[in-house]
């Protein structure tokens, strides 16, 4: 169903506000659903990073760290007792091991590592 049928309005008064949203910056962007196999992605997990210090440059540091690794999708600074939870997608689980190994063990700031493996997705609306 197209988004005019669903609100209701004409195409063109559908186009106008949604234009509007994006000069606004309500609507930040678009994205493409991409089938993770197809792409070669066989491993997904969500990794808890805990620091070894609480300190902004601690922070600053392990966020630099993981900024331009290409296996690190999503990175949220979160609450609790660690201070990072990482979405992380590699080729498969010896990909996921290496980088566990030689990009988060080779990160000064971090001081623990917990690994959930993603089993299935039955729900994804990102």
């Amino acid at each position: 169903m197209e988004l005019s049928e669903r609100v209701g309005l004409s195409p063109s008064a559908t186009l106008r506000r949604v234009q509007d949203l994006e000069r606004k910056g309500v609507i930040k962007g678009y994205r493409a659903v991409l089938d993770n196999q197809q792409m070669g992605v066989g491993f997904v997990a969500y990794v808890s990073i805990g620091l070894a210090s609480h300190s902004k440059h601690a922070q600053l540091g392990f966020e630099e760290h993981v900024r331009f690794v290409d296996q690190v999708v999503e990175c949220h600074n979160i609450t609790g007792s660690n201070e990072y939870l990482l979405r992380v997608e590699t080729q498969d689980l010896a990909a996921y091991k290496a980088f566990h190994a030689d990009v988060l063990g080779e990160c000064e700031h971090v001081k623990a590592i917990t690994t959930m493996v993603v089993m299935d997705t039955p729900k994804d609306e990102r």
